[in-house]
């Protein structure tokens, strides 16, 4: 019991992002779950995720609407124990589109952790998820086509009136959505 209790303690203030040493075991001796849960648990528990973050299937999501390139964007959601965010099905593309527009009242372009640096045109996601579900725009992604400003390698959504996807210069400063899977022992 004081194994899981420490368990689930560890895990809420990794979720909360905020730096607190643990407790001792001897001091949650004694004490019943929902009495440490209330002393020790700074997340609210009527939602898995931190603040500002909002859940869906199973991952939190953010939306930063900072523009930086698709690395300092990456690095970003790395500090935050994320990555960009990788999309699995039509239902995760909605829901990012209406965090996205929550905050900028309409579909801004966006990085996600789609990228195709490591080997030409086999896109991989940067949180290590199969690239399966794609979206993208008619004739996307082309690489830049014969763009004198090299190739493209790097993805953002809602590009065109389609609101898809297309593969962009990794340099260019867009806003940004992290996602992370919720720790498992805050079920």
């Amino acid at each position: 019991m004081k194994i899981l209790i420490l368990s689930f303690v560890h895990c809420a203030l990794l979720a909360s992002g905020k730096a607190v040493v643990l407790p001792k075991a001897d001091a949650l001796q004694g004490l019943k779950w929902t009495n440490a849960a209330a002393i020790n648990n700074p997340v609210n528990s009527s939602s898995p995720c931190s603040s500002g973050w909002s859940e869906f299937n199973g991952r939190c999501f953010r939306f930063f609407p900072v523009p930086m390139s698709w690395a300092s964007a990456q690095r970003n959601c790395v500090s935050l124990q994320a990555s960009l965010a990788s999309i699995h099905n039509i239902d995760e593309y909605h829901e990012i589109q209406r965090l996205i527009k929550a905050s900028t009242n309409e579909l801004v372009r966006t990085w996600i952790g789609g990228s195709d640096a490591q080997e030409e045109g086999t896109w991989l996601w940067s949180d290590g998820s199969p690239f399966h579900y794609t979206n993208w725009c008619a004739g996307e992604p082309n690489n830049g086509a014969t763009d004198p400003r090299g190739v493209q390698q790097c993805l953002q959504m809602n590009d065109k009136p389609e609101k898809c996807w297309d593969d962009l210069w990794c340099n260019f400063a867009l806003p940004f959505v992290c996602a992370k899977k919720i720790c498992p022992c805050a079920h």
